[in-house]
Protein backbone atom coordinates (compact mmCIF):
# COMPACT_ATOMS: atom_id res chain seq x y z
CA UNK A 1 0.00 0.00 0.00
CA UNK A 2 1.24 3.97 -0.94
CA UNK A 3 0.93 5.81 2.46
CA UNK A 4 0.62 9.34 1.59
CA UNK A 5 2.09 12.11 4.01
CA UNK A 6 0.66 15.21 4.93
CA UNK A 7 2.20 18.28 7.20
CA UNK A 8 0.07 19.95 9.39
CA UNK A 9 1.01 22.28 12.12
CA UNK A 10 -0.73 22.46 14.80
CA UNK A 11 0.49 26.20 15.64
CA UNK A 12 -0.83 26.96 12.17
CA UNK A 13 -4.36 26.86 11.49
CA UNK A 14 -4.69 27.58 7.93
CA UNK A 15 -2.57 24.04 8.11
CA UNK A 16 -5.57 22.30 9.11
CA UNK A 17 -7.20 22.69 5.44
CA UNK A 18 -4.98 19.76 4.42
CA UNK A 19 -7.14 17.53 7.29
CA UNK A 20 -10.06 17.72 4.48
CA UNK A 21 -8.45 14.82 2.13
CA UNK A 22 -7.77 13.01 5.49
CA UNK A 23 -11.43 12.91 6.76
CA UNK A 24 -12.19 12.19 2.86
CA UNK A 25 -10.21 9.32 3.23
CA UNK A 26 -12.06 8.47 6.91
CA UNK A 27 -15.77 8.59 5.83
CA UNK A 28 -14.54 6.54 2.49
CA UNK A 29 -13.28 3.64 4.66
CA UNK A 30 -9.91 4.38 4.83
CA UNK A 31 -7.03 4.04 7.41
CA UNK A 32 -5.56 7.58 8.42
CA UNK A 33 -2.82 7.87 11.38
CA UNK A 34 -3.19 10.92 13.22
CA UNK A 35 -1.45 12.83 16.45
CA UNK A 36 -3.32 13.08 19.96
CA UNK A 37 -2.33 14.98 23.24
CA UNK A 38 -0.88 10.89 24.08
CA UNK A 39 0.29 8.68 21.69
CA UNK A 40 -0.31 8.96 17.89
CA UNK A 41 -3.69 6.93 16.63
CA UNK A 42 -4.62 4.54 13.81
CA UNK A 43 -7.68 5.68 12.76
CA UNK A 44 -11.03 4.62 10.88
CA UNK A 45 -14.79 5.19 10.58
CA UNK A 46 -15.33 3.61 13.94
CA UNK A 47 -19.19 2.59 12.32
CA UNK A 48 -17.58 0.64 9.32
CA UNK A 49 -17.08 -2.85 10.39
CA UNK A 50 -15.44 -3.42 7.23
CA UNK A 51 -12.62 -0.20 7.84
CA UNK A 52 -12.29 -1.35 11.63
CA UNK A 53 -11.09 -4.91 10.54
CA UNK A 54 -9.00 -3.28 8.66
CA UNK A 55 -7.36 -1.79 11.53
CA UNK A 56 -6.87 -5.06 13.34
CA UNK A 57 -5.23 -6.23 10.21
CA UNK A 58 -2.70 -3.29 9.65
CA UNK A 59 -1.70 -3.47 13.74
CA UNK A 60 -1.87 -7.16 13.99
CA UNK A 61 -4.14 -6.86 16.88
CA UNK A 62 -6.30 -9.39 18.59
CA UNK A 63 -10.04 -8.69 17.20
CA UNK A 64 -11.22 -8.92 20.85
CA UNK A 65 -9.41 -6.33 22.21
CA UNK A 66 -11.94 -3.75 22.60
CA UNK A 67 -11.20 0.24 20.29
CA UNK A 68 -11.44 3.61 22.10
CA UNK A 69 -14.00 5.76 19.82
CA UNK A 70 -12.75 9.33 19.22
CA UNK A 71 -15.40 12.54 19.18
CA UNK A 72 -15.33 16.16 18.46
CA UNK A 73 -17.18 17.39 21.35
CA UNK A 74 -17.98 15.27 24.90
CA UNK A 75 -21.79 15.76 23.61
CA UNK A 76 -21.71 13.45 21.24
CA UNK A 77 -21.18 10.93 23.18
CA UNK A 78 -25.01 10.33 23.08
CA UNK A 79 -25.05 9.22 19.86
CA UNK A 80 -22.97 6.16 20.82
CA UNK A 81 -23.86 5.38 24.35
CA UNK A 82 -26.26 5.52 27.00
CA UNK A 83 -24.37 8.57 29.15
CA UNK A 84 -25.44 9.49 32.92
CA UNK A 85 -24.65 12.22 35.32
CA UNK A 86 -21.76 10.80 35.69
CA UNK A 87 -20.36 10.88 32.35
CA UNK A 88 -20.86 14.55 31.70
CA UNK A 89 -19.50 15.44 35.59
CA UNK A 90 -16.23 13.80 33.71
CA UNK A 91 -16.28 15.35 30.84
CA UNK A 92 -17.00 18.86 32.59
CA UNK A 93 -13.72 18.07 34.54
CA UNK A 94 -11.32 16.45 32.13
CA UNK A 95 -12.54 16.53 28.20
CA UNK A 96 -11.48 17.55 25.80
CA UNK A 97 -8.33 15.79 27.40
CA UNK A 98 -6.50 12.29 28.03
CA UNK A 99 -9.61 10.50 29.46
CA UNK A 100 -11.66 7.38 27.75
CA UNK A 101 -15.21 6.46 29.37
CA UNK A 102 -16.56 3.22 29.11
CA UNK A 103 -20.05 2.94 29.05
CA UNK A 104 -23.10 0.77 27.78
CA UNK A 105 -23.04 0.61 23.76
CA UNK A 106 -25.49 2.38 21.49
CA UNK A 107 -26.20 0.31 18.46
CA UNK A 108 -24.76 2.62 15.77
CA UNK A 109 -21.07 1.27 17.34
CA UNK A 110 -20.71 -2.13 15.89
CA UNK A 111 -19.76 -4.68 17.54
CA UNK A 112 -16.08 -5.48 15.27
CA UNK A 113 -15.19 -1.59 17.40
CA UNK A 114 -16.41 -2.90 20.66
CA UNK A 115 -14.10 -6.14 21.25
CA UNK A 116 -17.72 -7.94 21.30
CA UNK A 117 -18.56 -6.51 24.57
CA UNK A 118 -21.53 -4.61 25.30
CA UNK A 119 -20.00 -1.46 26.18
CA UNK A 120 -17.93 1.36 23.75
CA UNK A 121 -14.64 3.23 25.14
CA UNK A 122 -15.62 7.05 24.15
CA UNK A 123 -12.65 9.81 24.41
CA UNK A 124 -12.46 13.67 23.38
CA UNK A 125 -8.73 14.04 22.58
CA UNK A 126 -7.63 17.43 23.79
CA UNK A 127 -4.96 17.54 20.54
CA UNK A 128 -6.56 20.31 18.08
CA UNK A 129 -5.28 18.66 14.86
CA UNK A 130 -7.26 15.27 16.30
CA UNK A 131 -10.33 17.44 17.20
CA UNK A 132 -10.39 19.14 13.76
CA UNK A 133 -9.91 15.67 11.58
CA UNK A 134 -12.60 13.91 13.81
CA UNK A 135 -15.27 17.20 12.93
CA UNK A 136 -14.21 17.53 9.26
CA UNK A 137 -15.24 13.62 9.19
CA UNK A 138 -18.46 13.57 10.54
CA UNK A 139 -17.66 9.90 11.91
CA UNK A 140 -16.72 8.72 15.55
CA UNK A 141 -13.22 7.80 14.74
CA UNK A 142 -11.96 4.17 16.25
CA UNK A 143 -8.61 4.83 16.79
CA UNK A 144 -5.94 2.42 18.42
CA UNK A 145 -2.59 3.56 19.40
CA UNK A 146 -0.94 3.45 15.69
CA UNK A 147 2.31 0.74 16.14
CA UNK A 148 2.41 -2.71 15.61
CA UNK A 149 0.87 -4.78 18.16
CA UNK A 150 2.73 -5.46 21.42
CA UNK A 151 5.46 -2.74 20.28
CA UNK A 152 6.12 0.78 22.37
CA UNK A 153 3.25 3.12 21.08
CA UNK A 154 4.36 5.93 18.52
CA UNK A 155 4.72 9.49 20.27
CA UNK A 156 6.64 10.97 17.33
CA UNK A 157 6.01 10.98 13.20
CA UNK A 158 8.91 9.12 12.92
CA UNK A 159 8.01 6.14 15.03
CA UNK A 160 5.29 6.00 13.22
CA UNK A 161 6.88 5.55 10.40
CA UNK A 162 8.83 3.15 11.02
CA UNK A 163 5.49 0.63 11.83
CA UNK A 164 2.60 1.93 9.35
CA UNK A 165 4.30 3.77 6.36
CA UNK A 166 3.15 0.48 3.58
CA UNK A 167 0.26 -0.27 5.78
CA UNK A 168 -2.36 2.71 6.22
CA UNK A 169 -3.50 5.25 3.57
CA UNK A 170 -2.33 8.18 5.30
CA UNK A 171 0.07 9.17 8.17
CA UNK A 172 -0.53 13.04 9.53
CA UNK A 173 2.59 14.37 10.64
CA UNK A 174 2.26 16.82 13.15
CA UNK A 175 4.37 17.28 16.63
CA UNK A 176 5.20 14.86 19.15
CA UNK A 177 2.51 13.89 21.84
CA UNK A 178 2.25 16.06 24.63
CA UNK A 179 2.21 13.43 27.03
CA UNK A 180 3.80 10.38 26.08
CA UNK A 181 1.24 7.25 27.97
CA UNK A 182 -2.24 6.82 26.75
CA UNK A 183 -5.23 7.92 27.91
CA UNK A 184 -7.01 6.92 31.78
CA UNK A 185 -10.08 4.80 30.94
CA UNK A 186 -12.71 4.44 33.27
CA UNK A 187 -15.33 2.28 33.28
CA UNK A 188 -19.21 3.70 34.75
CA UNK A 189 -20.33 1.10 37.35
CA UNK A 190 -23.35 3.41 38.02
CA UNK A 191 -24.21 6.99 39.12
CA UNK A 192 -21.74 7.55 41.89
CA UNK A 193 -18.91 4.55 40.94
CA UNK A 194 -15.57 4.35 38.76
CA UNK A 195 -13.78 1.69 38.21
CA UNK A 196 -10.25 2.32 36.94
CA UNK A 197 -8.86 0.13 33.74
CA UNK A 198 -6.44 1.84 32.84
CA UNK A 199 -3.89 4.39 34.10
CA UNK A 200 -2.64 7.66 32.76
CA UNK A 201 -2.16 11.08 33.18
CA UNK A 202 -5.66 11.70 34.76
CA UNK A 203 -4.60 10.39 38.59
CA UNK A 204 -7.10 8.30 40.89
CA UNK A 205 -6.70 11.42 42.87
CA UNK A 206 -8.21 13.64 39.90
CA UNK A 207 -10.61 11.22 39.35
CA UNK A 208 -11.75 11.35 42.91
CA UNK A 209 -12.26 14.98 43.11
CA UNK A 210 -15.34 14.05 40.98
CA UNK A 211 -16.46 11.02 41.92
CA UNK A 212 -15.77 9.68 45.52
CA UNK A 213 -15.64 5.97 44.59
CA UNK A 214 -13.19 4.87 42.16
CA UNK A 215 -11.88 1.06 42.54
CA UNK A 216 -8.85 0.14 40.83
CA UNK A 217 -8.62 -3.31 38.36
CA UNK A 218 -6.87 -5.52 39.56
CA UNK A 219 -5.33 -6.11 36.20
CA UNK A 220 -3.75 -2.43 36.22
CA UNK A 221 -0.92 -4.11 38.57
CA UNK A 222 -1.70 -7.54 37.74
CA UNK A 223 -1.91 -10.13 35.09
CA UNK A 224 -4.90 -10.66 33.42
CA UNK A 225 -6.37 -13.77 34.73
CA UNK A 226 -6.69 -16.91 33.16
CA UNK A 227 -9.39 -16.84 30.60
CA UNK A 228 -10.18 -13.17 31.25
CA UNK A 229 -11.24 -11.00 28.85
CA UNK A 230 -9.61 -7.07 28.25
CA UNK A 231 -12.29 -4.56 29.20
CA UNK A 232 -10.03 -2.02 28.09
CA UNK A 233 -7.11 -1.20 25.59
CA UNK A 234 -4.01 -1.81 27.66
CA UNK A 235 -4.92 -4.95 29.53
CA UNK A 236 -3.44 -7.63 27.34
CA UNK A 237 -0.40 -9.57 29.57
CA UNK A 238 2.66 -8.36 27.31
CA UNK A 239 2.23 -5.15 25.38
CA UNK A 240 4.14 -1.80 25.07
CA UNK A 241 7.21 -4.53 24.93
CA UNK A 242 11.00 -3.61 23.09
CA UNK A 243 12.03 -6.47 21.33
CA UNK A 244 14.94 -7.47 23.98
CA UNK A 245 13.80 -8.72 27.63
CA UNK A 246 12.60 -5.65 29.83
CA UNK A 247 13.93 -6.30 33.58
CA UNK A 248 12.51 -4.27 36.21
CA UNK A 249 14.52 -3.64 39.40
CA UNK A 250 13.05 -3.18 42.31
CA UNK A 251 15.55 -1.80 45.38
CA UNK A 252 17.69 1.48 45.82
CA UNK A 253 20.19 2.91 43.97
CA UNK A 254 22.77 0.97 45.64
CA UNK A 255 21.29 -2.36 45.25
CA UNK A 256 20.27 -1.84 41.50
CA UNK A 257 24.44 0.02 41.25
CA UNK A 258 25.51 -3.77 43.30
CA UNK A 259 23.01 -6.29 41.12
CA UNK A 260 24.52 -4.61 37.90
CA UNK A 261 28.07 -5.04 38.43
CA UNK A 262 27.71 -8.38 36.86
CA UNK A 263 26.21 -6.55 33.70
CA UNK A 264 28.93 -4.82 32.40
CA UNK A 265 28.45 -5.50 28.67
CA UNK A 266 27.89 -3.79 25.39
CA UNK A 267 24.99 -5.29 24.93
CA UNK A 268 22.84 -4.52 28.06
CA UNK A 269 21.16 -1.05 28.27
CA UNK A 270 20.39 0.62 31.33
CA UNK A 271 17.49 3.52 31.74
CA UNK A 272 18.12 5.01 35.10
CA UNK A 273 17.13 8.73 36.26
CA UNK A 274 18.42 11.25 35.95
CA UNK A 275 20.98 11.69 39.15
CA UNK A 276 21.50 7.87 39.34
CA UNK A 277 23.44 8.08 35.92
CA UNK A 278 26.41 8.99 37.01
CA UNK A 279 26.91 7.22 39.85
CA UNK A 280 26.21 4.16 38.28
CA UNK A 281 28.91 5.21 35.48
CA UNK A 282 32.09 5.14 37.61
CA UNK A 283 31.11 1.40 38.02
CA UNK A 284 29.75 0.09 34.83
CA UNK A 285 31.69 1.33 31.80
CA UNK A 286 30.52 -0.81 28.93
CA UNK A 287 27.07 -0.99 29.26
CA UNK A 288 24.89 2.21 27.40
CA UNK A 289 22.89 4.46 29.89
CA UNK A 290 19.27 6.10 29.10
CA UNK A 291 18.39 9.32 31.08
CA UNK A 292 14.49 8.83 32.07
CA UNK A 293 14.60 12.30 33.85
CA UNK A 294 14.31 12.95 37.17
CA UNK A 295 13.47 10.57 39.79
CA UNK A 296 10.69 12.73 40.81
CA UNK A 297 9.81 14.48 37.35
CA UNK A 298 6.76 11.53 36.37
CA UNK A 299 5.58 13.80 33.67
CA UNK A 300 9.09 13.73 32.08
CA UNK A 301 9.30 9.96 32.21
CA UNK A 302 5.96 9.41 30.93
CA UNK A 303 7.10 12.01 28.15
CA UNK A 304 10.39 9.84 27.50
CA UNK A 305 9.20 6.17 28.05
CA UNK A 306 8.30 4.89 24.95
CA UNK A 307 10.63 6.93 23.16
CA UNK A 308 13.31 5.31 24.98
CA UNK A 309 11.96 2.01 24.24
CA UNK A 310 12.05 2.09 21.11
CA UNK A 311 15.15 3.57 20.60
CA UNK A 312 17.12 1.19 23.02
CA UNK A 313 15.28 -1.14 19.99
CA UNK A 314 17.32 -0.14 17.52
CA UNK A 315 20.40 -1.24 18.98
CA UNK A 316 20.29 -5.52 19.37
CA UNK A 317 20.54 -4.96 22.80
CA UNK A 318 20.31 -8.33 24.51
CA UNK A 319 18.93 -6.96 28.10
CA UNK A 320 17.37 -3.85 29.13
CA UNK A 321 16.86 -2.97 32.52
CA UNK A 322 15.27 0.00 34.30
CA UNK A 323 13.95 0.83 37.75
CA UNK A 324 10.69 -0.12 38.97
CA UNK A 325 8.33 3.12 39.46
CA UNK A 326 5.99 4.07 42.41
CA UNK A 327 2.54 3.28 42.19
CA UNK A 328 1.44 7.52 43.63
CA UNK A 329 -0.31 9.60 41.30
CA UNK A 330 0.89 9.44 37.40
CA UNK A 331 3.88 6.98 38.51
CA UNK A 332 0.60 3.98 38.71
CA UNK A 333 0.26 5.16 34.73
CA UNK A 334 4.23 4.47 34.18
CA UNK A 335 4.44 0.95 36.44
CA UNK A 336 1.46 0.08 34.47
CA UNK A 337 2.89 0.44 30.95
CA UNK A 338 6.13 -0.98 32.22
CA UNK A 339 5.18 -4.31 34.21
CA UNK A 340 3.37 -5.17 30.70
CA UNK A 341 6.54 -4.04 28.81
CA UNK A 342 8.41 -6.18 31.23
CA UNK A 343 5.88 -9.14 30.69
CA UNK A 344 5.87 -8.68 34.72
CA UNK A 345 9.61 -9.74 35.12
CA UNK A 346 10.38 -7.81 38.28
CA UNK A 347 13.93 -8.75 40.13
CA UNK A 348 13.35 -7.21 43.93
CA UNK A 349 16.61 -6.26 45.25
Amino acid sequence: MKTKIIKVNINNRSSFNKLKSAAELIRNGKLVVFPTETVYGLGADATDTNAVRNIYKAKGRPSDNPLIVHIANPQDAEKYAYTNSLYYKLADKFMPGPLTVIMKSKSSIPKTTRGGLDTVAIRCPQNAVARKLIEYSKRPIAAPSANLSGSPSPTSFKHVCDDMNGRVNMIINSSDSDFGLESTIVKIEDENTLTLLRPGKITVDDLRGVCEKVNVAHAVTEELKEGERALSPGMKYRHYSPKAPLILLDGSIEKISEYLSGEDDSHTAVILYDEDIDILKEHLMNVDFYNFGASNDRLTQAHRLFYILREVDKKGYKKIFAPLPSQEGIGLALYNRMIRASAHNIIKL
